[in-house]
Order: C-alpha cells, then structure tokens, then sequence
C-alpha cells in the first residue's frame, strides 16, 4: 500500500563535496542479436540514502517502532558519506557504478525525474516500461495497462522472427499491480506477481519450495509479497529458462518506509544490492550471458525528506520526483558517477534505451516516448 503525505522538509546533512573529473570511457556497442537485459526497479528507494548513504538523523527509535536502532547505526553508518552509501550497497558502489554509470546525485548537479506529474507508483512503472505517461494511470489501481510496453513490443518481434521461440521475456513483481502495468493479461509472456505461484515453466525442486513459501508465508501486505521470494522466483527461471530481458520489481523498500521503518528500509536497500550482485554473479559465470548483458537499476518515484517527509510521496511532494538509474554491462561506458554538466536523465528514456540496445526503434514506434540515452549504445 502506497499512502502520500503533503509534508515537505529539508534534509539536514552537508552537500556531498564536488566531484573530481572522471575519465570517460567509451563501450562497445552491445550485439543486437546476443544482447540480454536484465531491468531491476526497487520501488521508492531514495536517491538520498544512494548517494548519501544511511540519514543518522533518520535513526531513531521514533522511526524504528520503538525498537532499538544501535545494530542499524553499527551496520550502516559511517565516518563519512562515501563510505556510508559503499556500507548500504557495497555491490553498486564497488562494481556497478565503477563499470557503469550512474545519475542522479542531486548533489552533485546530476539530475534524475519522473516526467508524470504524480510521483507514485503505478504511473511511475507505467512511464518506464512505455517511455511516456499517461493521464489514464492517475492510481494505483490495478488496471490493466491500456498502452503495450517495450517489453511486450520486443517480444512480438522475436516470436515473430523466430518462430516456436518462447521464455524470452519475462517479467516478475512483489505487488500486484506489476501485473496490470505489464499487462498479464495480454502480453504474452510470463508474468509472476505477488503471491501467485510460477506454474507456467517445468517444476524443479527450488521453484517448488519458492511456490509453497508464498503460499504458507505470513502476509503483512496483502497485495504484496516479501522481495526475496519474487527474486529468487526471478533467479530460477533465469537459470532454467534464460531470458533475453528480465524485469524484476522489488517493493520493500517502499513499504518500509511508508510504515515509518527506517531500520527495515535500509535492510531493504542492502539485500537489494545483494539481489544486484547476485545477477551479476551469475552473468558472469553463463557464457550465453558473459559480455552480452545489460542490467538496468532505478526506482519508480523518489521520496520527501527528513525528518517525516522521507516517508511518503506524491504530487503533493515535488522534491519526491527525483529519482536515479544505475546500469552497466554491454553498451555502457564506464563513465562511473556523473555530476554537473551531466544532461538529466528522464525515467521516458528508460524503454527506448533498452529497445535500443536490441537495435529496436522505440519512438519510431511510439512518439511520444522519451528518447533513449545517447551514450548507451
């Protein structure tokens, strides 16, 4: 569930201190016909904590459910904000942002937003996966989407020049309504959301195990599952099924945080990273995936800031519009953590960037989606 405050405050820590140039190193364009994209949104995750690190200020036991925040502080807190934000996402710190890119530190001068208007959820997954927004999608209802997706669009493609192709495309979700905004109903390719046992590939003994934890597991939200059994749900059919493009949407850590859970948001964060460094364990180790895959990582919406502001988002928080997309891999230059000069990233350009990196034309076929990001190629 995904409430919005009209709260705005400010964010009381010190700016981050001006970044030192950066060599800019040009990739090799990715190979359209070996090209794989794995697509992983956490859902409000704040660009603050990305680039800042754990909010000291935002470690209370106010902000914790009364419970003691001492493990929290030990775990993710540290002498400076570098290593603060290398503490919560080692794996996007060490590796991704160093072999990748990515925007967003606002306090740095790199912009990262959501061109909807509305800063929440559903229309946030909607201009992503379409590359534009659409007054349709004005809640989080779930809906199913009226507007096809890259997604689907690619997969089209293939199946229709390959034909028998199948498992190419899938798509899996924490919240329900991931369903609706990929259109479960008539995409065409596997979607697997919430609760919902994954029943539509061969059974294996983990996807078995993964089928009854959904079932017999506790249910804090009724709409949404826990992340990890959505992702190692996603990790099993990517090893038995090998996709050309895998979207997962993790939700924690936005229901953490409108639960006023500080400590469990951060929690979130990290296992989240680990997810991250998980996927890249095992591109890396599959000679089908090994130098022909992309991962993309950005949230839905940003959020308001301390002291209560961080807790929830909207139109009514405009500050909770800014987001930031990380990505590596196979036609991304290692241009590491960009900053003032930088155009903005707009969430529009996600689709057609990867559309682009399957030497597909996505605007062609939908004006009014953002164009992709000129650098990825």
């Amino acid at each position: 569930m995904r409430w919005m405050s009209a709260a705005i405050l400010c964010w009381s820590c010190a700016l981050l201190s001006p970044a030192s140039a950066q060599t800019r190193q040009e990739a090799a364009a990715a190979d359209p016909a070996k090209e794989h994209v794995i697509w992983v949104m956490s859902d409000g995750l704040r660009w603050q904590e990305v680039f800042r690190g754990a909010d000291p200020s935002l470690l209370i036991p106010a902000n914790n459910d009364g419970q003691p925040i001492d493990s929290y502080a030990k775990r993710f807190v540290r002498a400076t904000l570098d290593e603060s934000r290398k503490a919560l996402m080692p794996f996007l710190w060490s590796v991704m942002v160093p072999q990748g890119e990515i925007y967003g530190n606002r306090d740095k001068g790199s912009d990262a937003y959501v061109t909807n208007g509305l800063n929440f959820s559903y229309p946030g997954y909607n201009e992503t996966l379409t590359g534009h927004a659409d007054p349709r999608i004005s809640s989080n209802d779930n809906i199913p989407n009226p507007n096809v997706t890259v997604m689907e669009w690619l997969d089209r493609g293939w199946k229709k020049n390959e034909p028998g192709a199948h498992n190419l495309t899938a798509g899996f979700g924490a919240w329900e309504v991931i369903g609706g905004a990929l259109n479960a109903q008539r995409c065409g390719f596997t979607v697997n959301v919430s609760y919902d046992p994954l029943t539509s590939i061969p059974m294996t003994p983990k996807l078995d195990l993964l089928n009854r934890w959904k079932l017999e597991s506790p249910r804090i939200w009724p709409d949404e599952a826990f992340d990890a059994p959505t992702f190692y749900t996603a990790m099993e059919y990517l090893k038995t099924q090998k996709p050309r493009l895998l979207y997962i949407s993790l939700g924690e850590t936005d229901d953490w945080a409108h639960g006023n859970r500080y400590g469990f948001y951060l929690e979130s964060a990290n296992r989240v990273d680990s997810y991250l460094k998980q996927l890249w364990d095992f591109v890396q180790s599959d000679p089908e995936y090994r130098g022909h895959t992309t991962i993309f990582f950005l949230p839905d919406h940003g959020r308001g800031s301390a002291p209560t502001g961080w807790q929830s988002h909207g139109k009514d928080l405009p500050e909770s519009k800014y987001i930031f997309l990380g990505a590596m891999g196979a036609g991304v230059p290692a241009r590491g953590e960009l900053g003032a000069g930088t155009p903005a990233m707009r969430q529009n350009q996600v689709a057609a960037t990867v559309a682009k990196l399957f030497g597909r034309d996505w605007v062609k076929e939908t004006p009014e989606a953002g164009k992709p990001l000129p650098e990825i190629r």
